[in-house]
């Protein structure tokens, strides 16, 4: 597996390597993000009728991610999985790895909920039978196991539904049966993975370079978007890919977000109210 491993949004946690490369462009970055602040600014203090205000270094500053692609996929990343797992699945997860997604893994899933007595043959029919794999969507969701970049708050509307159902969205996200519906979101309970993500087993090394961009200029004083993307993987993973598995209950997984990991802040929030606050003192 690729190494370093790091955080996107966490400078602490990179290489050398990267931080030199990031250092050797940082009066770049101050100057972009410096400029996007007062572009924001100029444009929430007006009547929003006119285009928005350009920025002369938006051109170099894509070129740095461009170049820090390659740099990316060598690397390694911390990413977050949310999903509702039995028992036994959490410890098929740390015996076998990250198996991906596909119609034939949502049956064995289906298969095994049977076997253990949770529902019936005909149930596990119905349910394969809604699922998004054989109803159009078998191309564009196999062979792709989704993580995000930034640990999400439990309480998040994004992640809610992946905690809350049994099987991800290759079970749930189609059923329209009210005694279905309610049978997988009893199932198992809910589960946050923490995976050593190779970026060279994905395609998002571009969202990766913006991503460490950002909280290096956070760590220069700026204030940019902290960049949080979604990712998958294209590969089967090993089992020590599998960092940690947090299970509803645990004191950790209550806090995941906001105070899990204990570096994470949500730069997103706190840069909007900070932004709200200018602008109101900007308009006395």
């Amino acid at each position: 597996m690729a190494e370093p491993l790091i955080d996107v949004w966490d400078v602490e946690t990179f290489d050398a390597e990267l931080r030199q490369r990031l250092a050797e462009n940082a009066e770049l970055l101050r100057a972009y993000h410096t400029t996007a602040r007062e572009n924001l600014m100029e444009r929430e203090l007006s009547d929003r009728t006119g285009p928005y205000p350009d920025n002369p270094f938006a051109g170099d500053h894509i070129d740095l991610a461009e170049t820090l692609m390659a740099v990316m996929n060598q690397r390694t990343i911390r990413a977050w999985h949310y999903t509702r797992l039995t028992d036994a699945e959490a410890d098929q997860l740390r015996q076998d790895g990250i198996v991906l997604p596909s119609s034939q893994s949502i049956r064995a899933r289906l298969d095994a909920q049977v076997a253990a007595g949770t529902f019936t043959p005909e149930i596990a029919d119905a349910l394969h039978a809604a699922s998004p794999f054989q109803r159009g969507q078998a191309d564009i969701r196999s062979g792709r196991f989704w993580m995000v970049s930034h640990p999400r708050d439990i309480q998040d509307g994004g992640v809610e539904p992946l905690l809350g159902n049994w099987g991800g969205e290759g079970v749930y996200f189609w059923l329209s049966d009210p005694e279905h519906q309610a049978l997988v979101a009893s199932i198992g309970s809910a589960r946050v993975l923490e995976i050593a993500a190779p970026l060279s087993t994905s395609r998002h090394a571009f969202s990766a370079a913006e991503a460490v961009m950002a909280a290096f200029a956070r760590s220069i004083g700026c204030d940019p978007e902290p960049k949080a993307f979604d990712l998958y993987v294209g590969e089967p993973l090993p089992p020590e890919a599998v960092m940690a598995i947090h299970t509803e209950g645990d004191a950790a997984f209550e806090r995941i977000g906001n105070g899990y990991p204990v570096r994470y802040i949500d730069a997103d929030r706190s840069r909007w109210d900070a932004i709200a606050a200018q602008i109101a003192r900007r308009r006395r």
